[in-house]
Protein backbone atom coordinates (compact mmCIF):
# COMPACT_ATOMS: atom_id res chain seq x y z
CA UNK A 1 0.00 0.00 0.00
CA UNK A 2 1.30 2.98 -0.49
CA UNK A 3 1.45 5.72 2.03
CA UNK A 4 1.45 9.88 1.17
CA UNK A 5 2.09 12.83 3.41
CA UNK A 6 0.90 16.77 2.65
CA UNK A 7 3.35 18.80 1.36
CA UNK A 8 4.26 22.56 2.99
CA UNK A 9 1.14 24.12 0.41
CA UNK A 10 -1.69 20.87 1.01
CA UNK A 11 -0.76 21.76 4.53
CA UNK A 12 -1.36 25.12 4.50
CA UNK A 13 -4.52 24.80 2.73
CA UNK A 14 -5.32 22.32 5.65
CA UNK A 15 -5.19 24.85 7.61
CA UNK A 16 -6.73 27.99 5.72
CA UNK A 17 -9.00 26.07 3.34
CA UNK A 18 -8.74 25.63 -0.49
CA UNK A 19 -8.75 28.32 -2.68
CA UNK A 20 -11.37 27.48 -4.44
CA UNK A 21 -13.78 26.92 -1.59
CA UNK A 22 -12.92 30.72 -0.01
CA UNK A 23 -13.77 32.03 -2.89
CA UNK A 24 -17.17 30.46 -2.97
CA UNK A 25 -17.83 31.23 0.38
CA UNK A 26 -16.76 35.24 -0.85
CA UNK A 27 -19.10 35.27 -3.18
CA UNK A 28 -21.94 34.09 -0.77
CA UNK A 29 -22.62 37.45 0.63
CA UNK A 30 -23.40 38.77 -3.21
CA UNK A 31 -21.57 38.76 -6.96
CA UNK A 32 -18.07 40.57 -7.20
CA UNK A 33 -16.32 42.56 -9.76
CA UNK A 34 -13.44 40.45 -11.43
CA UNK A 35 -10.72 43.15 -10.66
CA UNK A 36 -11.61 42.90 -7.01
CA UNK A 37 -11.93 39.11 -6.57
CA UNK A 38 -8.09 39.32 -8.15
CA UNK A 39 -7.19 40.60 -4.82
CA UNK A 40 -8.05 36.77 -2.80
CA UNK A 41 -5.03 35.12 -2.41
CA UNK A 42 -4.11 32.01 -5.38
CA UNK A 43 -6.87 34.09 -7.21
CA UNK A 44 -5.99 32.15 -10.59
CA UNK A 45 -5.82 28.79 -8.90
CA UNK A 46 -9.61 28.79 -7.24
CA UNK A 47 -10.93 30.63 -10.35
CA UNK A 48 -9.48 27.73 -12.27
CA UNK A 49 -11.24 25.20 -10.18
CA UNK A 50 -14.13 26.81 -9.48
CA UNK A 51 -15.19 27.11 -12.92
CA UNK A 52 -14.17 23.54 -13.40
CA UNK A 53 -16.56 22.15 -10.51
CA UNK A 54 -18.96 24.39 -11.91
CA UNK A 55 -19.13 26.67 -8.99
CA UNK A 56 -18.84 30.01 -10.63
CA UNK A 57 -19.46 31.77 -13.76
CA UNK A 58 -18.32 35.60 -15.35
CA UNK A 59 -20.96 37.24 -16.27
CA UNK A 60 -20.11 41.00 -17.75
CA UNK A 61 -16.91 41.37 -15.46
CA UNK A 62 -18.34 40.23 -12.86
CA UNK A 63 -18.15 36.58 -10.37
CA UNK A 64 -21.28 34.89 -10.03
CA UNK A 65 -22.24 31.94 -7.69
CA UNK A 66 -24.15 29.18 -9.70
CA UNK A 67 -24.16 26.21 -7.14
CA UNK A 68 -23.28 26.22 -3.43
CA UNK A 69 -20.84 22.59 -2.61
CA UNK A 70 -21.94 21.44 0.78
CA UNK A 71 -18.90 19.48 1.08
CA UNK A 72 -15.31 19.07 -0.95
CA UNK A 73 -14.12 15.57 -1.57
CA UNK A 74 -10.13 17.86 -1.98
CA UNK A 75 -10.89 19.20 1.92
CA UNK A 76 -12.39 15.37 3.12
CA UNK A 77 -9.25 13.75 1.42
CA UNK A 78 -6.51 16.29 3.13
CA UNK A 79 -7.99 15.83 6.66
CA UNK A 80 -7.28 11.99 5.87
CA UNK A 81 -3.92 12.22 4.28
CA UNK A 82 -2.96 14.51 7.62
CA UNK A 83 -4.63 11.72 10.11
CA UNK A 84 -3.28 8.97 8.28
CA UNK A 85 -6.23 7.60 6.61
CA UNK A 86 -6.01 5.73 3.08
CA UNK A 87 -7.71 7.88 0.16
CA UNK A 88 -8.47 6.55 -3.23
CA UNK A 89 -5.96 6.76 -5.74
CA UNK A 90 -7.78 8.76 -7.97
CA UNK A 91 -7.88 11.42 -5.29
CA UNK A 92 -4.53 10.82 -4.76
CA UNK A 93 -3.64 11.58 -8.52
CA UNK A 94 -5.60 14.67 -7.98
CA UNK A 95 -3.68 15.73 -4.99
CA UNK A 96 -0.26 15.03 -6.49
CA UNK A 97 -1.06 16.74 -9.47
CA UNK A 98 -2.31 19.58 -7.45
CA UNK A 99 1.32 19.34 -5.39
CA UNK A 100 -0.71 18.71 -1.90
CA UNK A 101 0.85 15.61 -1.48
CA UNK A 102 3.85 13.78 -1.72
CA UNK A 103 4.34 9.36 -1.66
CA UNK A 104 6.26 8.53 0.93
CA UNK A 105 9.08 5.87 -0.08
CA UNK A 106 9.38 3.39 2.51
CA UNK A 107 12.75 1.91 1.23
CA UNK A 108 14.35 4.93 1.40
CA UNK A 109 16.00 4.02 4.49
CA UNK A 110 17.12 0.65 3.32
CA UNK A 111 18.77 2.15 -0.01
CA UNK A 112 20.49 4.68 2.12
CA UNK A 113 21.88 2.27 4.41
CA UNK A 114 24.71 0.64 2.37
CA UNK A 115 26.39 3.91 2.77
CA UNK A 116 26.96 4.14 5.84
CA UNK A 117 30.59 4.15 7.17
CA UNK A 118 31.63 4.03 2.67
CA UNK A 119 33.37 6.29 0.86
CA UNK A 120 31.03 8.26 -1.45
CA UNK A 121 32.36 10.89 -4.21
CA UNK A 122 28.76 12.27 -4.46
CA UNK A 123 25.42 12.61 -2.06
CA UNK A 124 22.05 11.28 -3.70
CA UNK A 125 18.59 12.24 -2.57
CA UNK A 126 18.53 8.95 -0.07
CA UNK A 127 21.61 10.04 1.52
CA UNK A 128 20.52 13.67 1.93
CA UNK A 129 17.06 12.89 2.87
CA UNK A 130 17.64 10.19 5.39
CA UNK A 131 20.74 11.95 7.53
CA UNK A 132 23.07 9.10 6.46
CA UNK A 133 25.48 11.75 5.18
CA UNK A 134 26.56 12.01 8.39
CA UNK A 135 27.96 8.75 8.51
CA UNK A 136 29.05 8.73 5.27
CA UNK A 137 33.36 9.40 4.29
CA UNK A 138 33.31 12.03 1.76
CA UNK A 139 35.65 11.64 -0.91
CA UNK A 140 38.38 14.72 -1.09
CA UNK A 141 37.98 16.55 -4.65
CA UNK A 142 40.62 16.18 -6.58
CA UNK A 143 40.84 19.16 -8.22
CA UNK A 144 43.00 18.46 -11.20
CA UNK A 145 41.24 15.92 -12.48
CA UNK A 146 39.39 16.84 -15.33
CA UNK A 147 36.02 17.50 -15.15
CA UNK A 148 32.77 16.77 -17.10
CA UNK A 149 32.70 18.96 -20.08
CA UNK A 150 29.67 21.23 -19.76
CA UNK A 151 28.44 23.48 -22.78
CA UNK A 152 26.50 26.74 -21.25
CA UNK A 153 24.01 28.10 -23.59
CA UNK A 154 25.17 30.77 -25.89
CA UNK A 155 23.82 32.51 -28.94
CA UNK A 156 24.34 31.15 -32.28
CA UNK A 157 27.78 32.30 -33.46
CA UNK A 158 26.21 34.08 -36.87
CA UNK A 159 23.48 35.47 -34.94
CA UNK A 160 25.95 37.23 -32.60
CA UNK A 161 27.96 38.36 -35.26
CA UNK A 162 24.74 39.90 -36.94
CA UNK A 163 23.91 41.34 -33.63
CA UNK A 164 27.77 42.79 -33.54
CA UNK A 165 27.48 44.55 -36.95
CA UNK A 166 24.39 46.45 -36.05
CA UNK A 167 25.78 47.32 -32.96
CA UNK A 168 29.01 48.32 -34.92
CA UNK A 169 27.22 50.56 -37.67
CA UNK A 170 25.22 52.49 -34.65
CA UNK A 171 28.27 52.85 -33.15
CA UNK A 172 29.74 54.70 -35.88
CA UNK A 173 26.85 56.86 -36.28
CA UNK A 174 24.59 55.18 -38.98
CA UNK A 175 20.84 54.83 -38.25
CA UNK A 176 19.15 51.44 -39.34
CA UNK A 177 16.54 51.25 -42.05
CA UNK A 178 14.12 48.35 -42.27
CA UNK A 179 11.91 47.21 -44.89
CA UNK A 180 10.06 43.77 -45.82
CA UNK A 181 11.44 40.40 -46.85
CA UNK A 182 8.32 40.58 -49.47
CA UNK A 183 9.01 42.96 -52.09
CA UNK A 184 7.05 44.75 -54.84
CA UNK A 185 9.24 45.18 -58.29
CA UNK A 186 8.72 48.87 -57.94
CA UNK A 187 11.08 49.03 -55.06
CA UNK A 188 13.33 46.13 -55.50
CA UNK A 189 14.54 47.16 -58.77
CA UNK A 190 12.17 49.99 -60.85
CA UNK A 191 13.12 52.81 -58.22
CA UNK A 192 16.83 51.72 -58.68
CA UNK A 193 16.31 52.22 -62.13
CA UNK A 194 16.67 48.85 -63.37
CA UNK A 195 14.77 48.53 -66.77
CA UNK A 196 11.85 46.19 -66.72
CA UNK A 197 12.83 44.03 -69.05
CA UNK A 198 16.15 44.73 -69.65
CA UNK A 199 19.17 42.06 -68.99
CA UNK A 200 20.15 42.94 -66.37
CA UNK A 201 17.46 42.13 -63.94
CA UNK A 202 18.91 38.26 -64.85
CA UNK A 203 21.77 38.53 -62.31
CA UNK A 204 19.14 39.10 -59.58
CA UNK A 205 17.23 35.66 -59.99
CA UNK A 206 14.64 36.95 -58.37
CA UNK A 207 12.22 34.00 -56.01
CA UNK A 208 8.26 35.67 -57.68
CA UNK A 209 5.35 34.79 -55.59
CA UNK A 210 2.56 32.57 -56.34
CA UNK A 211 -0.06 34.03 -54.61
CA UNK A 212 -0.97 37.08 -53.49
CA UNK A 213 0.70 38.04 -57.45
CA UNK A 214 0.38 41.91 -57.33
CA UNK A 215 0.76 44.04 -54.38
CA UNK A 216 -1.90 46.84 -53.53
CA UNK A 217 -1.65 50.59 -55.43
CA UNK A 218 1.78 52.64 -54.77
CA UNK A 219 2.58 55.75 -54.05
CA UNK A 220 1.00 57.22 -57.56
CA UNK A 221 3.47 60.43 -57.30
CA UNK A 222 6.72 58.34 -57.11
CA UNK A 223 5.72 55.71 -59.20
CA UNK A 224 4.66 58.24 -62.29
CA UNK A 225 7.92 60.17 -61.29
CA UNK A 226 9.67 56.63 -61.74
CA UNK A 227 7.96 55.47 -65.11
CA UNK A 228 8.64 58.99 -66.76
CA UNK A 229 12.46 58.71 -65.70
CA UNK A 230 12.40 55.05 -67.44
CA UNK A 231 10.55 55.96 -70.53
CA UNK A 232 11.89 59.36 -71.15
CA UNK A 233 14.92 59.77 -68.78
CA UNK A 234 15.81 62.77 -67.08
CA UNK A 235 16.93 66.60 -68.69
CA UNK A 236 20.66 64.87 -68.17
CA UNK A 237 19.68 61.52 -69.56
CA UNK A 238 17.30 59.99 -72.68
CA UNK A 239 16.34 57.01 -70.13
CA UNK A 240 15.62 53.50 -70.88
CA UNK A 241 13.07 54.88 -74.15
CA UNK A 242 10.88 51.46 -73.56
CA UNK A 243 6.78 51.21 -72.74
CA UNK A 244 6.54 50.88 -68.93
CA UNK A 245 4.54 48.54 -67.31
CA UNK A 246 2.62 50.01 -64.51
CA UNK A 247 0.98 46.47 -63.76
CA UNK A 248 4.40 44.74 -63.28
CA UNK A 249 5.75 47.22 -60.69
CA UNK A 250 3.28 46.09 -58.33
CA UNK A 251 4.59 42.07 -58.99
CA UNK A 252 5.79 40.79 -55.94
CA UNK A 253 8.97 38.82 -55.36
CA UNK A 254 11.02 38.05 -52.19
CA UNK A 255 13.98 40.70 -51.62
CA UNK A 256 16.49 40.15 -53.41
CA UNK A 257 19.54 42.67 -52.56
CA UNK A 258 19.43 45.15 -49.41
CA UNK A 259 19.26 48.21 -51.65
CA UNK A 260 15.59 47.62 -52.13
CA UNK A 261 15.15 49.07 -48.99
CA UNK A 262 16.95 52.55 -50.01
CA UNK A 263 14.74 54.05 -52.16
CA UNK A 264 11.82 54.26 -49.41
CA UNK A 265 14.28 55.79 -46.85
CA UNK A 266 15.10 58.60 -49.67
CA UNK A 267 11.63 59.61 -50.78
CA UNK A 268 10.86 59.69 -47.24
CA UNK A 269 9.74 63.01 -45.54
CA UNK A 270 11.70 61.86 -42.47
CA UNK A 271 14.88 61.28 -44.49
CA UNK A 272 17.93 63.56 -42.75
CA UNK A 273 20.71 65.65 -44.85
CA UNK A 274 23.87 65.17 -43.98
CA UNK A 275 22.69 61.49 -43.44
CA UNK A 276 23.95 58.51 -43.01
CA UNK A 277 21.81 55.27 -43.15
CA UNK A 278 22.35 51.07 -42.69
CA UNK A 279 20.11 48.12 -42.96
CA UNK A 280 20.52 44.41 -42.28
CA UNK A 281 19.02 42.48 -44.85
CA UNK A 282 17.92 38.86 -45.51
CA UNK A 283 17.83 38.65 -49.21
CA UNK A 284 16.96 35.62 -51.57
CA UNK A 285 18.20 34.38 -54.97
CA UNK A 286 17.73 31.46 -57.01
CA UNK A 287 21.59 29.71 -56.64
CA UNK A 288 23.44 26.42 -56.40
CA UNK A 289 24.64 25.47 -53.20
CA UNK A 290 27.79 24.81 -52.52
CA UNK A 291 30.60 26.15 -50.20
CA UNK A 292 30.51 29.96 -50.78
CA UNK A 293 26.98 29.71 -52.07
CA UNK A 294 23.27 29.57 -50.77
CA UNK A 295 19.99 30.83 -52.22
CA UNK A 296 19.61 32.97 -49.17
CA UNK A 297 22.00 35.35 -47.37
CA UNK A 298 22.47 38.41 -45.38
CA UNK A 299 23.35 41.80 -46.57
CA UNK A 300 24.35 44.42 -44.86
CA UNK A 301 24.01 47.90 -46.98
CA UNK A 302 23.65 51.78 -46.81
CA UNK A 303 23.97 54.98 -48.30
CA UNK A 304 25.37 58.33 -46.66
CA UNK A 305 23.75 61.51 -48.43
CA UNK A 306 25.31 65.02 -48.01
CA UNK A 307 27.17 67.84 -50.24
CA UNK A 308 30.28 67.07 -52.21
CA UNK A 309 30.18 63.50 -51.72
CA UNK A 310 32.81 61.69 -54.49
CA UNK A 311 34.35 58.61 -55.19
CA UNK A 312 37.17 58.88 -52.81
CA UNK A 313 34.77 58.98 -49.74
CA UNK A 314 33.40 55.83 -50.75
CA UNK A 315 36.88 54.02 -51.28
CA UNK A 316 38.13 55.08 -47.59
CA UNK A 317 34.21 53.65 -46.60
CA UNK A 318 34.86 50.39 -48.14
CA UNK A 319 38.26 50.13 -46.79
CA UNK A 320 37.19 50.70 -43.44
CA UNK A 321 34.55 48.20 -43.58
CA UNK A 322 37.12 45.35 -44.56
CA UNK A 323 38.96 46.43 -42.27
CA UNK A 324 36.48 46.72 -38.84
CA UNK A 325 34.11 43.70 -40.23
CA UNK A 326 36.16 41.14 -42.52
CA UNK A 327 39.58 42.04 -39.91
CA UNK A 328 41.39 42.23 -43.63
CA UNK A 329 43.69 44.82 -45.21
CA UNK A 330 44.15 42.33 -48.07
CA UNK A 331 41.86 44.10 -50.11
CA UNK A 332 41.10 45.38 -53.77
CA UNK A 333 38.07 47.73 -54.89
CA UNK A 334 37.77 47.03 -59.16
CA UNK A 335 35.57 48.72 -61.62
CA UNK A 336 32.28 46.95 -62.20
CA UNK A 337 28.78 47.73 -63.12
CA UNK A 338 25.02 48.22 -61.52
CA UNK A 339 22.06 49.44 -63.55
CA UNK A 340 21.54 52.10 -60.18
CA UNK A 341 25.37 53.49 -59.57
CA UNK A 342 27.70 55.31 -61.39
CA UNK A 343 30.76 54.82 -61.26
CA UNK A 344 29.97 51.29 -59.92
CA UNK A 345 32.64 49.80 -58.01
CA UNK A 346 33.52 46.12 -56.36
CA UNK A 347 35.27 45.36 -53.11
CA UNK A 348 37.41 42.18 -53.17
CA UNK A 349 38.98 40.58 -50.09
CA UNK A 350 41.30 37.56 -50.15
CA UNK A 351 40.28 34.31 -48.52
CA UNK A 352 43.26 32.19 -47.01
CA UNK A 353 41.51 28.90 -48.79
CA UNK A 354 39.08 30.35 -51.39
CA UNK A 355 41.34 33.32 -52.59
CA UNK A 356 39.95 36.77 -54.13
CA UNK A 357 36.40 36.75 -52.71
CA UNK A 358 33.52 39.73 -53.43
CA UNK A 359 32.77 41.30 -50.25
CA UNK A 360 30.73 44.32 -51.35
CA UNK A 361 29.22 46.41 -54.42
CA UNK A 362 29.15 50.06 -54.35
CA UNK A 363 29.04 53.63 -56.46
CA UNK A 364 26.95 56.90 -56.20
CA UNK A 365 23.77 56.40 -56.89
CA UNK A 366 22.91 57.90 -60.56
CA UNK A 367 20.83 61.13 -61.10
CA UNK A 368 18.16 58.61 -63.00
CA UNK A 369 17.19 56.77 -59.56
CA UNK A 370 17.53 59.96 -57.15
CA UNK A 371 16.14 62.95 -59.50
CA UNK A 372 12.36 60.79 -59.07
CA UNK A 373 12.72 60.22 -55.41
CA UNK A 374 13.32 64.27 -54.97
CA UNK A 375 16.99 63.76 -54.02
CA UNK A 376 19.24 66.32 -55.43
CA UNK A 377 22.68 65.54 -53.48
CA UNK A 378 25.02 63.30 -54.18
CA UNK A 379 24.30 59.54 -52.47
CA UNK A 380 27.26 56.94 -51.90
CA UNK A 381 25.67 53.71 -51.43
CA UNK A 382 26.84 49.65 -50.96
CA UNK A 383 26.18 46.48 -50.89
CA UNK A 384 28.48 44.03 -48.20
CA UNK A 385 27.70 39.97 -48.24
CA UNK A 386 27.52 39.64 -44.51
CA UNK A 387 27.74 35.71 -44.81
CA UNK A 388 31.58 35.94 -46.57
CA UNK A 389 32.70 38.72 -44.25
CA UNK A 390 31.28 36.35 -40.88
CA UNK A 391 33.75 33.59 -43.00
CA UNK A 392 36.85 35.27 -43.22
CA UNK A 393 36.48 36.68 -39.56
CA UNK A 394 35.86 33.73 -38.33
CA UNK A 395 37.84 31.41 -40.00
CA UNK A 396 35.39 29.10 -41.72
CA UNK A 397 35.59 27.61 -45.02
CA UNK A 398 32.15 26.40 -45.80
CA UNK A 399 29.44 28.89 -45.58
CA UNK A 400 26.59 26.24 -44.78
CA UNK A 401 28.06 25.82 -41.48
CA UNK A 402 26.83 29.41 -40.56
CA UNK A 403 22.87 28.03 -40.77
CA UNK A 404 24.18 24.80 -39.22
CA UNK A 405 21.87 22.38 -36.79
CA UNK A 406 24.83 20.15 -35.99
CA UNK A 407 24.95 19.79 -32.36
CA UNK A 408 28.64 19.44 -32.15
CA UNK A 409 29.91 21.94 -34.51
CA UNK A 410 27.64 24.93 -32.53
CA UNK A 411 28.94 23.95 -29.26
CA UNK A 412 32.65 24.10 -30.33
CA UNK A 413 31.90 27.41 -32.46
CA UNK A 414 32.86 30.35 -30.38
CA UNK A 415 31.18 33.36 -29.66
CA UNK A 416 33.65 36.34 -29.47
CA UNK A 417 31.43 39.04 -30.54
Amino acid sequence: MKRYFLTDEGIKYLETGMPEMNLVKLLESGNIEIKEAQKLENFSVALQWAKKNGWVEIRQGFLVLTKYPESYEIETALKSVASNMEISNKMAQILLQRNLLQEEKDDAYKRAEKYKGTEVSSLNEDIIKTGVWSETIIRPYNVEAPGKKIYPGKKQPYAAFLDWVKNKMTGLGFEEMTGPIVETEFWNMDALYMPQFHAARDIHDAYFLKEPKYAKALDKNILNAVKKTHEKGTSESRGWEYQYDVQRAHRLVLRTHDTAISPKTLSSQNLKIPGKYFQISRCFRYDIVDATHLPDFYQLGGFVIDKELNIRHLIGLLKLFAREFANTDKVKIMPSYFPFTEPSVQLMAKHPNFGWLELAGAGIFRHEMTDPLGIKHPVIAWGAGLDRIFMLSSGINDIRDLFSHDINFLRKSEVVY
